[in-house]
């Protein structure tokens, strides 16, 4: 056992649990043989069994069958039954003051840049735009990339998940929240964050940064060592 936190440890086992469901539902899509699809099954019961494990250490009870159920139904046939991480774009927006556009969503309070799932039949930079103006009014127009990263492995999210980052400049607009997916909108300055604040101690810098002018190469998440069981390399 390594000496990472007991919550370190439980993140582990739902991203080791999220991984072999990922491969045994990637192998259902594409197998032909009922032996093999027999035994993926398996896998997706030992799967849950560990989710199951880590949940309740989280103090969230759900059954194991509920995840194989889960599972299960969002098995497709050949390539749609790849299964990969959801991918997110947000977008820090900057003005000329060097204030940061933030947005507080309505279903948690949490205050964060805009951002949305990716969507068919739109660029990654696209779709920055497109959530921009739809959460808070404001034309903005992409300028540079501030982080890929893993929402997983970071602990954002209890599923797999990309988060491209975008740095933009607003163009025009003006400020109006969406009414049903935020709760407020607003122009913030560096000493004037709002709270509570959502990830600020992995963004913030970044994208004050980027706002300023600063230079600076796109962060992302380095390899592990081993890939699978180490902690990420803080180089």
């Amino acid at each position: 056992m390594s000496d990472a936190a007991p919550n370190d440890f439980t993140r582990d086992l739902v991203r080791w649990s999220e991984a072999l469901a990922a491969i045994a539902r990637t192998g259902m899509g594409f197998t032909q043989s009922l032996y093999e699809r027999e035994r993926f099954e398996e896998v997706l019961h030992v799967a849950a069994d560990i989710k199951a494990a880590a949940d309740e250490a989280l103090e969230i009870r759900r059954e194991q069958d509920h995840f194989v159920q889960e599972w299960m139904e969002s098995i497709g046939e050949g390539v749609p039954g790849y299964v990969t991480p959801k991918v997110a774009i947000g977008a820090v927006v900057g003005n000329d003051k060097g204030e940061i556009l933030l947005v507080q969503r309505a279903d948690s309070g949490v205050w964060l840049y805009p951002t949305g799932w990716a969507d068919v039949g739109y660029s990654p930079s696209e779709v920055a735009v497109k959530e921009v103006a739809e959460e808070t009014g404001i034309q903005c127009e992409p300028v540079g990339l501030v982080s890929v990263t893993d929402g997983q492995r970071r602990g954002f999210t209890r599923f797999a998940m990309y988060m491209i980052l975008f740095h933009c400049t607003a163009t025009g607009g003006e400020l109006r929240g969406h009414p049903l997916e935020t709760s407020g909108v607003g122009w913030f300055s560096r000493d004037a964050m709002p709270s509570p604040l959502a990830g600020q101690g992995f963004w913030a810098d970044a994208a004050f940064a980027a706002i300023d002018g600063g230079t600076s190469t796109t962060v992302f998440d380095m390899p592990r060592s081993p890939m699978w069981r180490g902690t990420p390399d803080p180089g």
